[in-house]
C-alpha cells in the first residue's frame, strides 16, 4: 500500500505538474511579426535614417493598436527591429545577415539606391538557396527606375515613385515656367543621381528643348563638407535654376551654400520639403524652391488635415516633423496581405501584397503586379511662408511650408515598365 500511496500522490504531482505547464503554454505572449529596418543610422544621413523609423514606428504602432494584424494562429503584434548600416553596402549586407539570423521575413530599406540594390541581389540569393527561410524587400525610397525595370524582382516591392517619375512631375511645372531659359544640373555620383540627371536631359528636350544645360555635374555622396565651389559655379554659369534629386545633407548644405553665394536662381529638387533645406534658405527660398512628393501636409482635404495633426501629436518636438504617406502605406499594405494569406510566409504574403490597395490621409495607392511599383498620385510644391493662402503647415518649425500647386493623378504620374519578372514556380 505504501508503495501504491507513493505512485498515486507521484501521479497528482505529474497531473498538477502538467497543468501547470499546460496553463503557462498559454500565457506565452504572442510571437511577433519582424520587420527588418535597415537603414543608415549613422554617419552622414543619420537624420534621413532617423526620420524613417519615426514614420515606420508610427504606423507599426497604429497597426498594433488597432490589436495587431488578423493571422490563422490569431492576432499578431509587429515588432520594427533597427539594423544601422551607416549607408554602406558592406554594411547593409552585415546587417542583412544579423536580421537573417533573428528571424526576420520582411526586410525594410530605402534611402540609397546602392544600397537598395546590393540587398536585392543578396535577397536574390539567399531565397535561392533557402526557400524555407526567404524574406521579401519592401522599399519606401530607393527610386532608381532599374529597380522596377530590368533589375524587377518578385521579391521586391517598391512604395515609392521612382526618379522619371518624379521627374515628370517637375517637369510638368517647369514646362510652364516660360521665365527659365537655363538650368543646372547637379547630382550625387551613384546610381540615383546619374538616372534623375540623365531623365532631366530627356525629359528637357521633350518638354522644354529651348531651354539651355549650362552645367551637368555629379558630386560624391555624403563627402562634401563644403558645397559652396559647386555653388559658385551655378552662379557663374548663369542657370536661371537648379534641377538636384539630392537628398539629406547633400541637399541641405547645397542650398545653403547657394544662398551664400548669392544665388537667386530656382531649385527644382525632390526633397527639398524638410531634413533642415527650407531652415537653411529661409526668406530667399520662398517662391523659388520647389518640391514633388507623394503627398504633402498642406495637401487640401480634411483626410490630410487630420493625418498631419494625428502625426504632430506623435511626434510634437519641430525636429521631428517629416512625415511620409507612402510610409504610412507601405505598413497598412504589408497589413491587409498577411491577413489575406492568413499567415508570413513570404511567398504567399507576396502574391497578396503585388494586387494590395490603400488609401489614407485621402490618397489612394495600388501595387501594380507587372513590376511591383506602387502606382499613387503625385504633387509638387513650392516653398512659401506659413500663413500664406494655401500654406497652413510649416516644416520642422522653420515657419515656411510648401504650398501645392500641382496635383498628378496615379494615372498621370504612372511610366510604363521594361520588368521581365521571373516568378516562383
Amino acid at each position: 500500500m505504501l508503495v501504491l500511496r507513493f505512485v498515486y500522490s507521484g501521479l497528482r504531482v505529474a497531473l498538477c505538474c502538467g497543468l501547470f505547464i499546460s496553463l503557462a503554454g498559454f500565457a506565452q505572449p504572442v510571437q511577433p511579426i519582424q520587420l527588418a529596418l535597415i537603414e543608415g543610422l549613422s554617419g552622414p544621413f543619420a537624420n534621413t535614417g532617423e526620420a524613417v523609423h519615426r514614420n515606420l514606428l508610427w504606423a507599426v504602432e497604429r497597426v498594433n493598436a488597432r490589436g495587431g494584424i488578423k493571422t490563422a494562429s490569431g492576432l499578431r503584434p509587429l515588432a520594427l527591429q533597427r539594423y544601422d548600416s551607416k549607408g554602406q553596402n558592406e554594411e547593409a549586407l552585415s546587417v542583412f545577415r544579423a536580421a537573417l539570423d533573428d528571424g526576420a521575413q520582411f526586410v525594410l530599406q530605402g534611402n540609397s539606391s546602392a544600397n537598395a540594390a546590393a540587398l536585392l541581389d543578396a535577397i536574390h540569393k539567399h531565397n535561392e538557396r533557402e526557400p524555407a527561410k526567404r524574406v521579401l524587400f519592401l522599399n519606401y525610397s530607393a527610386v532608381d527606375p532599374a529597380l522596377t525595370n530590368e533589375k524587377c524582382s518578385f521579391w521586391h516591392f517598391r512604395f515609392d515613385a521612382h526618379a522619371d517619375m518624379r521627374m515628370g512631375a517637375l517637369m510638368q511645372v517647369l514646362k510652364q515656367d516660360r521665365a527659365v531659359h537655363s538650368v543646372y544640373l547637379i547630382g550625387q555620383d551613384y546610381s540615383f543621381g546619374q538616372a534623375v540627371l540623365r531623365e532631366a536631359r530627356i525629359q528637357l528636350g521633350l518638354q522644354r528643348p529651348d531651354v539651355k544645360v549650362v552645367g551637368d555635374e555629379l558630386h560624391p555622396v555624403g563627402r562634401i563638407k563644403d558645397f559652396l565651389p559647386y555653388a559658385s559655379k551655378i552662379k557663374a554659369s548663369g542657370a536661371q535654376a537648379v534641377i538636384t534629386g539630392n537628398w539629406g545633407n547633400d541637399l541641405t548644405l547645397l542650398v545653403k551654400a547657394a544662398r551664400e553665394a548669392g544665388y537667386e536662381g530656382k531649385f527644382y529638387t525632390f526633397y527639398g520639403n524638410a531634413l533642415g533645406a527650407p531652415a537653411a534658405l529661409g526668406e530667399s527660398g520662398v517662391g523659388k524652391v520647389l518640391a514633388v512628393a507623394e503627398w504633402l501636409p498642406n495637401v487640401p482635404g480634411k483626410a490630410s488635415d487630420e493625418f498631419v495633426q494625428s502625426f504632430r501629436q506623435r511626434f510634437p518636438k519641430p525636429a521631428d516633423d517629416y512625415v511620409h504617406v507612402r510610409m504610412q502605406m507601405m505598413i497598412e499594405a504589408l497589413a491587409q496581405s498577411i491577413e489575406k494569406a492568413g499567415h508570413t510566409e513570404p511567398q504567399a504574403v507576396a502574391l497578396q501584397l503585388e494586387k494590395a490597395q490603400v488609401s489614407l490621409a485621402g490618397q489612394t495607392g495600388r501595387m501594380r503586379v507587372a513590376d511591383h511599383q506602387f502606382q499613387q498620385p503625385l504633387v509638387v510644391g513650392v516653398m512659401a511662408q506659413q500663413g500664406d493662402k494655401g500654406v497652413k503647415y510649416d516644416v520642422e518649425g522653420s515657419g515656411y511650408g510648401f504650398k501645392v500647386i500641382r496635383q498628378l493623378s496615379a494615372e498621370q504620374a504612372s511610366r510604363p515598365s521594361t520588368c521581365n519578372m521571373v516568378r516562383p514556380g
